[in-house]
């Protein structure tokens, strides 16, 4: 089944029909009455849904593969560390990721790997190396998280930095409200993870977040599709350089950078850190991927 095309400049009133959007109307507006509200949220485009699982299969194949392209093109890259996941819609206890050792700003479709939960290599591309690191952790997050359906990897400059602080982010702006009691620190380094162990541990200490601080590692984040796990991932780190930016500024003055109250940064989270928030954030930086390699990576 084809992707669907969601229309946006309506929205669905209390009994289901669809109704138009006035221009100047701001149905998110904090404060406002909720009868006016009512029946003027945006229906926003929607992730496509598939009846055939092998077309979801190839279509889920070729956003990783442009995920990777978009890691690249932030310099998330650093020699062959980093991976990214996602959950295979046809054997759901089996993965894709990245082959060892091929640069994120080549990766095609074709050359994706197919792992099963034992850690073999089933299908893919001609290189069928297998980072053990990514298997361990990323195996014990598929498994403890049937909501997720991608997890993201790397280390990540900034977010490798903030970490060596074993701190969580502060809620200072209202990108980072989307991690607000959204995110954990997971608080050991062990070296490489090469141990079963490790990986169950940082599935357990990420819980039911979508973010983990890996302490002197980097960032993990998951989402319920690519495009959110990725949007994550992105946001988290310029958060991190955002945080890094503002106390080093205060500090220069003897002050500390002002917090969003609890109240305010929960109510912000309710809005920029939902799954489908996520996903059509991310939305524009595939566009952009596509346009700039046109197409590529869909080989």
């Amino acid at each position: 089944m084809a992707p669907h095309a969601e229309d946006a400049p309506t929205g669905l009133s209390s009994n289901g029909d669809h109704v138009p959007i006035n221009a100047g109307q701001a149905p998110l507006e904090p404060g406002i009455k909720k009868s006016i509200a009512q029946g003027k949220m945006m229906e926003f485009p929607r992730p496509p849904k598939f009846e055939d699982k092998y077309k979801e299969r190839e279509y889920l194949k070729g956003r990783l593969a442009a995920a990777f392209r978009i890691f690249g093109k932030y310099g998330f890259d650093e020699g062959v560390a980093g991976h990214i996941t996602l959950r295979d819609p046809v054997q759901p206890d089996c993965f894709w990721v990245n082959p060892f050792g091929v640069a994120f700003s080549l990766i095609n479709k074709s050359d994706l790997i197919l792992v099963n939960h034992g850690g073999e290599v089933i299908d893919g591309g001609e290189v069928r190396l297998l980072n053990t690191a990514a298997y361990m952790i990323h195996s014990a997050i598929h498994a403890a998280r049937p909501d997720v359906m991608c997890a993201a990897h790397s280390h990540s400059i900034y977010g490798r930095t903030w970490c060596s602080l074993g701190r969580k982010i502060d809620s200072l702006t209202q990108d980072s409200c989307a991690f607000h009691d959204d995110h954990v620190v997971y608080d050991s380094f062990n070296g490489v993870v090469l141990a079963e162990k490790e990986g169950k541990d940082i599935a357990a200490c990420l819980g039911d977040k979508k973010a983990a601080l890996l302490q002197n590692h980097g960032l993990l984040t998951v989402g319920k599709t690519i495009e959110e796990a990725v949007f994550w991932f992105v946001s988290l780190e310029k958060c991190c350089h955002s945080q890094l930016m503002a106390e080093a500024a205060a500090a220069s003055r003897g002050e500390k950078p002002i917090t969003i109250g609890a109240e305010e940064a929960a109510y912000t989270h309710r809005t920029v850190g939902r799954p489908a928030s996520g996903w059509f954030s991310a939305k524009p930086l595939f566009d952009v991927v596509h346009k700039e390699t046109n197409g590529d990576y869909l080989q």
